[in-house]
């Protein structure tokens, strides 16, 4: 029984056929189309708007130079909060919940943050790895201490997603689990985990944006960082 709670965070595969890429490929499907008319349908309005909100949100402190980001961060926040409500549903895959995709999406954006900084300004890139002012003896000490934090990055914007989503999905799958057994047993205490299942699944809605606004928005903070 426990580790068929596990079971849904498996890569599904039909006719020896991978689902992941199917899963990865429909938020795009989903996407209304800009059209060429002088008026849009709702849809399109809201999903400018929040495009627009959170591209000036996130890109108000950066200079010129990190704008030519927003086109790229936008859409990974928009792909990675698509996953994450389509995951919610009955009978359904959620990518995100893989480290192995998380870090293939942190890491290749995270090391060209720390290649822009090298190549623009190597001086005051390679100056975050020892703070102004350090004692002498402690600088071999602090180099190693922010080498590893420098590299343990992507490593935690990958682990922050993934347990995350994972805790969520587990505590809605044992709550709800808790009220089928419960349910001809003893029906009063039943419905309290009913009302409890409801509010986990309202705060894993919440979870699931929340935390691609936080990806997105600490690779826009380790940009800021090297430009």
């Amino acid at each position: 029984m426990t580790l068929s709670f596990f079971d849904q965070f498996m890569s599904p595969v039909f006719l020896g056929i991978p689902l992941i890429a199917l899963a990865l490929a429909l938020p795009w499907a989903l996407f209304p189309k800009p059209t060429v008319r002088w008026l849009n349908c709702r849809l399109l309005t809201l999903q400018s708007w929040f495009i627009n909100n959170f591209t000036q949100q996130i890109f108000q402190p950066l200079n010129v130079g990190g704008h030519k980001w927003a086109l790229l961060l936008a859409s990974l926040m928009v792909f990675l909060i698509t996953l994450n409500l389509l995951g919610l549903l009955p009978y359904t895959f959620t990518p995100t919940t893989q480290l192995s995709l998380n870090l293939a999406f942190a890491v290749p954006l995270w090391l060209a943050t720390i290649i822009i900084g090298m190549r623009n300004q190597p001086t005051h890139a390679l100056g975050h790895l020892l703070p102004e002012g350090t004692p002498t003896l402690l600088i071999p000490v602090l180099i190693i201490i922010e080498t590893i934090s420098l590299f343990i990055r992507p490593l935690a914007l990958g682990v922050r997603l993934t347990a995350n989503l994972t805790a969520g999905h587990l505590l809605i799958q044992l709550t709800s689990t808790a009220t089928f057994v419960l349910l001809p047993l003893m029906p009063p205490v039943a419905s309290l985990t009913a009302i409890l299942l409801l509010a986990l699944s309202l705060l894993e809605v919440a979870v699931a944006m929340i935390q691609a606004y936080v990806f997105v928005l600490l690779l826009s903070l380790y940009l800021q960082e090297n430009i």
